[in-house]
């Protein structure tokens, strides 16, 4: 690399100017440009653009066998491990080796309760649109906000109700950093992970006044499903997966009910196969002396392997004055005090 400010986009001269001309690609797990109706482009992200040249890689044994294990016994699989180990993306290798479709994403937060993940009911939403047609005369005419069909409209699945729903194959399911969530959250989720299924009330309640008992409902793909008697009931138990970096325990009542993996520190061929899947062979070899210096400083600092891929990518790309500086900037410790 040479000593030079050219890869430089912001110069912070304080004169507009068209450097946002130069600025190249995106890399490849930053890339959005391929969303489109069918799909959100989260896999290709995840599991890498580049992911054919990384097919010679293989789980070790016993992850191998803990996926297995919760396939099998349809439970769902909590995977722990410090940040950037593959916790989430196993869950898109998994559905994209199956076939399991795109994979639903609840990510949680300190906020996050049971409901934001079965479905959500807009009753503001509905009022405001009753109350607009009635001004216009309609009232609780057949169509209208007011009748009792219209509910339907007003109901969203939320990304485990849309795992819950009846079919022939199973959803693959991630319930991102559950450590994160507020202390009741992994106790409210037994009942559903145990029986999968759940009921939503508001549709209980006018069932009778339902055709077929029926109410046509938004999940969580943006897709129209029927759901009868106010119940969404699973025939194929969706693979859920749950992670955490191990930031609290959970209640042993959840891990009775779930298969357990802890994934440890990847190795030099792991990173590499890792690099590979994301960036392309070139670079894997071209980067091989930070992966080795980041497994050296991973052996008594918590780093995480998506800075090692942003390490890698930008000072392959942008010929910054100096590699290892940049590195070290980029791949900070995330456990030093703030």
């Amino acid at each position: 690399m040479t000593e030079s400010s050219e890869w430089l986009i912001y110069r912070g001269a304080g004169e507009p100017h068209d450097g946002m001309s130069r600025l190249p690609p995106p890399p490849p797990w930053r890339d959005f440009s391929g969303r489109d109706a069918d799909g959100d482009g989260s896999q290709d992200r995840r599991l890498g653009a580049h992911r054919h040249l990384a097919e010679l890689h293989r789980p070790g044994a016993e992850e191998l066998e803990m996926i297995n294990a919760a396939l099998y016994l349809r439970r769902p699989l909590l995977v722990t491990g410090s940040p950037g180990a593959g916790k989430s993306t196993l869950a898109h290798s998994v559905a994209y080796e199956l076939g399991l479709g795109e994979v639903l994403r609840w990510s949680i937060v300190s906020r996050t309760a049971l409901q934001d993940g079965l479905y959500h009911y807009d009753a503001i939403a509905r009022l405001q649109d009753v109350q607009i047609a009635a001004q216009g005369g309609y009232g609780t005419a057949a169509g209208s906000p007011g009748a009792a069909t219209a509910i339907g409209s007003y109901i969203r699945l939320g990304p485990l109700g849309t795992a819950l729903l009846p079919s022939d194959t199973p959803r693959v399911l991630l319930i991102d950093e559950l450590d994160k969530s507020d202390i009741d959250l992994p106790n409210d989720l037994l009942n559903v992970l145990e029986e999968g299924e759940f009921e939503i009330p508001e549709l209980q309640r006018i069932a009778d006044r339902l055709p077929d008992g029926e109410a046509e409902v938004l999940t969580a793909d943006g897709t129209k499903v029927r759901v009868r008697d106010g119940r969404v009931r699973c025939r194929a138990f969706p693979f859920v997966v749950l992670t955490s970096n191990g930031e609290r325990d959970f209640p042993a009542p959840l891990m009775r009910r779930c298969i357990h993996l802890e994934l440890g520190r990847p190795d030099h061929n792991r990173l590499a196969t890792f690099v590979r899947a994301h960036l392309g062979d070139e670079a894997a070899r071209a980067g091989d002396d930070l992966i080795a210096r980041f497994l050296e400083r991973s052996r008594s600092e918590l780093l995480a392997a998506d800075q090692l891929l942003n390490a890698i990518h930008l000072t392959d790309a942008a010929a910054p004055p100096s590699r290892e500086r940049l590195a070290d900037l980029l791949i900070q410790r995330l456990d030093r005090s703030r």
